[in-house]
């Protein structure tokens, strides 16, 4: 079960990313793509809600690092949790994950150098 609300913190933490630099990211994406128009500027409809993503990202984020950190881990021996290499693999994870997610977030203010 506390694999499984880890895991729900990072997906969280993902979509929520996603979420923040959606209107950011999309138009980019566009064109390094090679799409362009006028149009790319109406994909700017999710901006007012930025905070909001952003705020989220950063919770759940900080949920995962509370439960992989701070939160004693209880676990009978025999079961996967119990073994330190899982636990281990999902600090990794967490990290790789923060960091992209923390990346995500950052579009916004590294755009204008592509651009």
């Amino acid at each position: 079960m506390a694999q499984l609300t880890e895991k729900g913190s990072l997906i969280a933490g993902v979509l929520a990313a996603i979420g923040a630099s959606v209107c950011c990211v999309g138009p980019l994406v566009l064109l390094a793509l090679g799409i362009g128009g006028t149009w790319i500027g109406s994909l700017t409809a999710m901006e007012p809600y930025r905070p909001i993503f952003i705020a989220l990202t950063l919770l759940f984020l900080g949920l995962a690092l509370r439960k992989l950190y701070l939160v004693p881990q209880v676990c009978t021996p025999g079961t996967p949790c119990a073994d330190p290499s899982t636990r281990q693999r999902q600090r990794l994870t967490f990290w790789i994950v923060a960091a992209l997610l923390l990346g995500l977030l950052a579009v916004p203010w590294l755009a204008p150098l592509f651009y």
